[in-house]
């Protein structure tokens, strides 16, 4: 089997489990596990084939058997993990997958023995730096040693936690001891969370969720966190399997007991949902803000250049012209959009720091996943002054994630010293002013250092399984972003709040109809329904085409909320697009009953009676808009039309050539063209039709498809059906010679 065979037969193991059809799970179990002929999984599979058997015989025969759902809850866990395991083994074997590569590698690169060594050298690096930086001499050499081993070490910590598939007492022993706040290491604290998560999304495992949790109540700020980030994309990923797992269940109940984690849960999974607009975020910086930039700064350039001689007084002066460049080309209001999406707390970095990741440093896994440390050797070379301010604006800036504060620092070491100088210069300026932002900050908003530290966290993996060369071997957890309210997890923190809410209503702002349906049916079975609530349910469905049930909606807001103007508009709408126009011109007129003679309302009555081919009635409106002094093209076009199919030529030709003495499209042209014919210039109509087909954006086969709708009208005024192939063939004539 190859890779792609072993995840599909898997996927169909979950499948058919969570849809009750255990027969056939333990079918595709048993391909998977005759494909890896290990002599273990073969008795693990045949001891639950036979206990499936047994439970079978006792229902079919009526056994009362008290403990059956039990049983049965327990045989379906076990048969989802065995699978997983198949899986695992089999891809270990087979894939050429990056983190398999990695796993099978991993027993041959390992510098230590055994996990005591490992913790070891991590405490020997602690204390010693400890010592020698407290001493009065200079150990600077040894410290850099000491450093180096330690920083060679940190990828052994995270490949144990990442590739081992199951852990050891002694990998728990080591798991415990690092994560005690006695233990002075951060980065291997926060990166040996990562391992475990990036473990688990790989290979379900109950006692690692188990660690998770214990992770998630840690005193440590940023393990508690990365750990709280984990724990919601695992809980989503394995959500449909969560009730067959009790413990996990009772701690996730038990976990969130506490008000302050259920907060910070939540915020968590509102910082993952909005994950999802970060593509659209970084698109719109690389199609349009960036190319607008690159067209405009010539322009910048000269208007610079010329404005160089400037006395010394007005050096610090811009030129108001400069904002009028930026203003008539766009850019200023997409760089406000930008810097309002950044003030919501929207990553508008991903796309600027994606051009800065392919520094050597980031081929390392596990740097992806590193807190921000200016002691560590890849940047230290910026830090090694006693500029604290310097130092504080890096650690404690919230804007750019841990990753992206590598790649600013990498490639400010990249560019000459008396430019880096002048850089850090300018951070020295501001580092006083970030300093007191930051302790208002804190001040008034004392939880938002959490919010910070699990939206780095999650910016850091975004970074991860969208930038890592390799990231296209790996599941991306970021697929889940807009599925978090499926979870087991979800429900519980939306229990007796207005969490469910606040997401439902995230989704709606940010145009994820789909996702704010499902949260909304199921509020409005929830709540005392109202007319607002029955509106944006209508307006969804309307959004995503499903017509029938946003005029359903729309109905339910007009009972509880009768007449108001928006949403008869909305029905009017909905009738019209499901092809509807009888319906739809009664809605319409109801419009124009509670508030009369709105111009756009009286268009939209005229359009249903031409679909309804009531062009009189409809000409009746057209002329009363006309009358109004509007000078619309759009309403001479409309009677154009209504006069030629009702047959009064004369009329439609005179507005006809208003139409083609103000901006004329193809239609126009073709029309100009029908009613020159019924008059019976053959020539003038031919010059007409090549206009239209010679208009930007047509063709032939454009004209001869609207051509072809418009004979039936063309034959009742007048032109005989034998006579059109003669004047199609003369003006082809005459296109193909030009």
């Amino acid at each position: 089997m190859d890779s792609a065979q072993i995840h599909a037969t898997h996927n169909s193991v979950a499948h058919f489990l969570s849809s009750g059809q255990v027969r056939n799970a333990i079918n595709k179990i048993a391909v998977l596990s005759n494909e890896l002929q290990v002599g273990e999984y073969n008795d693990r599979l045949n001891d639950l084939q036979q206990n499936y058997h047994f439970l079978l015989q006792y229902y079919i025969t009526g056994i009362d058997d008290p403990e059956r759902k039990s049983v049965y809850n327990k045989l379906i866990a076990r048969l989802f993990v065995l699978s997983s395991e198949l899986r695992e083994e089999l891809l270990f074997r087979n894939s050429t997958n990056y983190e398999y590569s990695q796993k099978r590698f991993y027993p041959f690169t390992k510098h230590y023995n055994s996990d005591t060594d490992l913790i070891d050298s991590f405490r020997y690096f602690h204390n010693q730096s400890e010592i020698l930086m407290n001493s009065d001499v200079n150990h600077e050499t040894e410290l850099r040693r000491l450093r180096s081993n330690y920083e060679l070490l940190l990828p052994e910590l995270f490949r144990l936690f990442w590739l081992t598939s199951t852990y050891k007492a002694e990998d728990k022993f080591l798991f415990n001891q690092i994560l005690d706040k006695r233990y002075k290491g951060n980065s291997e604290k926060s990166i040996m969370i990562s391992a475990l998560t990036l473990n688990l999304w790989r290979l379900f495992d109950e006692s690692k969720i188990l660690m998770l949790f214990d992770a998630c109540q840690s005193e440590n700020q940023i393990v508690r966190q990365r750990a709280m980030v984990g724990l919601a994309f695992i809980m989503a990923r394995y959500n449909r399997f969560l009730p067959y797992f009790p413990s996990v269940r009772n701690r996730l109940v038990l976990l969130t007991d506490d008000s302050h984690i259920v907060e910070n849960l939540q915020n968590v999974i509102i910082q993952i949902i909005s994950t999802a607009e970060t593509e659209k975020i970084s698109k719109k910086m690389q199609e349009e803000i960036l190319p607008e930039m690159m067209k405009i700064s010539p322009l910048m350039k000269d208007k610079m250049d010329n404005e160089s001689l400037l006395n010394p007084d007005e050096l610090n002066e811009e030129n108001p012209e400069w904002q009028e460049i930026l203003e008539k080309s766009g850019i200023s209001d997409k760089l406000k959009e930008l810097s309002d999406l950044q003030l919501e707390g929207a990553d508008v970095y991903m796309s600027t720091f994606s051009l800065l990741k392919n520094f050597s440093f980031f081929s390392e896994p596990s740097n992806w996943f590193l807190p921000f440390e200016p002691q560590y050797s890849a940047v230290n070379e910026l830090f090694r002054t006693e500029d604290k301010s310097l130092i504080s604006a890096f650690i404690e800036n919230n804007v750019m994630c841990n990753s992206d504060k590598y790649s600013f620092c990498l490639s400010i070491l990249q560019m000459p010293e008396s430019q880096r100088n002048r850089l850090k210069n300018s951070f020295k300026t501001e580092a006083d002013q970030m300093a007191e932002m930051m302790n208002d900050e804190a001040i008034l908003n004392p939880d938002q250092a959490l919010k910070n530290t699990s939206k780095q966290y999650i910016q850091d993996l975004f970074r991860f399984f969208k930038l890592f060369s390799k990231h296209s071997d790996f599941s991306d957890m970021f697929g889940f972003s807009l599925s978090m309210h499926h979870s087991f997890l979800f429900d519980i923190l939306a229990g007796n709040s207005n969490f469910k809410t606040n997401i439902a209503e995230y989704y709606f702002l940010k145009s994820h109809y789909i996702q704010a349906l499902e949260l909304f049916d199921e509020i409005q079975y929830e709540t005392q329904p109202t007319a607002a609530l029955y509106q944006k349910i209508g307006y969804m469905y309307q959004q995503i085409s499903q017509f029938a049930k946003a005029l359903d909606a729309y109905n339910k807001a007009d009972i509880i909320q009768p007449d108001d103007i928006w949403t008869v508009r909305k029905m009017a709408l909905c009738y019209r697009l499901s092809g509807n126009y009888e319906k739809a011109l009664e809605f319409y007129q109801r419009v124009d009953y509670l508030l009369p003679d709105q111009h756009v309302v009286l268009m939209q009555i005229a359009h249903c009676y031409v679909e309804l081919r009531k062009f009189k009635d409809a000409l009746n409106i057209y002329f009363k808009l006309d009358a109004l002094g509007s000078e619309n093209p759009k309403i001479w076009r409309a009677i154009t039309w209504c006069s030629f199919v009702t047959g009064n030529i004369k009329q439609a030709a005179y507005y006809s050539e208003k139409l083609i003495d103000s901006d004329p499209n193809s239609h126009d042209f073709m029309n100009m063209a029908h009613i020159a014919w019924c008059q019976g210039e053959h020539t003038v109509a031919i010059r007409y039709y090549r206009k239209s087909i010679e208009i930007p954006g047509s063709n032939w086969d454009l004209f001869l498809a609207s051509f072809n709708e418009d004979k039936p009208y063309l034959i009742t005024n007048g032109i005989a059906k034998d006579e059109i192939p003669l004047l199609l063939d003369a003006l082809l004539s005459e296109v193909i010679g030009k």
